[in-house]
């Protein structure tokens, strides 16, 4: 049985559904990404899960326990915020300390889980000072710290970092995925930054317009989007219209064949249906074998340091692809006819039409 489990979960506010039919299960001590756009539902739904909402339909199970109706003080979850939330008159130790005082715990226990909690986030030294006199990202880390004190079954985050600028990011969330482990807690992470989804989660749920549009591990998010959406929105994707020449994995690119490792199932020859490339499984060569080739024309050329990314016309289609730059090998011009070339197996064909 999953630790937790949301069944059908539903959310309207009037006539508008921000989540639909939203069905989950996550194991104990798993690590799981809520991920898409402003206005995809996933914070409503994480605010569900703390019981700061209600539900306009379905269920919600931690740990064996119906908590759908359940207040969230009786929902034994760690919540952490965008905006710290931090009690400015009080201490960080305070801060710590303050839902152990608020449950009635003995002092000798708030005082020695605080500061286990601060040598936790490695901020041992630091109780006695006040959020203002702390930086962005080690108020964060005190709020986490808050949220885990009390010893919570579930710890759902809600773009924790996304105050914070990029370098304090990176490094603070591979804190909390190091954390996160290291007490073995279920989590639930809210973002819209992919980079931080693929780099810390042990699946991800991409999510938009209220619904869930595929749910995997980083790997399979990545390599095998299952939708027009999940390909564009996770990493950098060329999406090109090909015509269907058999089901059996054949078609043409502006007039050129091409071919899938797999069966076009669900396809008619003569179809336009869009097909999903990533930029680092094109090559600038002709290469032998099985791989698709494809013969166009240089349309740009930028210089991005270690990198030189290439656009490559077709006719209506056009390729971007990464090369690194060597200084020995420099790129091609402007209007060169080139030739890309790319595994069957890169090429995935994405649901619905071109259309």
């Amino acid at each position: 049985m999953a630790f937790l489990e949301i069944e059908h979960l539903r959310k309207s506010f009037g006539t508008l559904n921000v989540v639909e039919d939203f069905d989950l299960a996550v194991a104990r001590g798993e690590f799981i990404s809520f991920l898409g756009p402003s206005g995809c539902g996933k914070t409503t739904t994480l605010r569900m899960v703390a019981g700061f909402e209600t539900p306009s339909a379905g269920a919600i199970r931690i740990d064996g326990k119906d908590v759908t109706e359940a207040k969230p003080n009786q929902r034994n979850v760690g919540m952490v915020f965008q905006s710290y939330a931090l009690f400015p008159n009080m201490t960080i130790a305070d801060n710590v300390g303050f839902g152990l005082r608020v449950a009635g715990r003995p002092a000798a226990e708030i005082k020695s889980r605080v500061e286990e909690m601060l040598a936790l986030i490695k901020l041992p030294q630091l109780g006695g000072r006040y959020p203002y006199q702390l930086s962005g990202g080690q108020q964060q880390r005190v709020a986490l710290a808050r949220a885990l004190a009390v010893k919570p079954k579930l710890l759902l985050l809600d773009e924790p970092l996304s105050a914070l600028d990029a370098k304090i990011r990176v490094s603070l969330r591979q804190e909390i995925r190091q954390i996160q482990r290291e007490l073995g807690i279920t989590a639930i992470y809210v973002t819209h930054d992919q980079e931080e989804a693929l780099s810390i989660s042990d699946r991800i749920v991409v999510m938009s317009q209220g619904r869930m549009e595929q749910v995997g591990t980083p790997f399979e998010i990545y390599n095998y989007p299952r939708t027009r959406f999940v390909a564009s929105f996770v990493g950098t994707l060329n999406v090109l219209k090909a015509q269907v020449v058999d089901v059996s994995g054949k078609l043409t690119v502006d007039g050129q064949p091409v071919a899938t490792a797999a069966h076009l199932d669900g396809t008619r020859p003569g179809e336009i249906r869009s097909v999903a490339l990533r930029p680092e499984a094109v090559s600038l060569a002709d290469a032998d074998g099985e791989s698709n080739r494809l013969h166009g024309t240089v349309e740009e050329v930028s210089f991005l340091g270690s990198v030189v990314r290439i656009r490559v016309r077709f006719g209506e289609n056009a390729v971007s692809l990464d090369t690194f730059n060597k200084p020995s090998v420099p790129p091609p011009d402007r209007g060169t006819k080139v030739t890309v070339s790319f595994a069957r197996d890169a090429l995935l064909l994405l649901d619905g039409d071109a259309t």
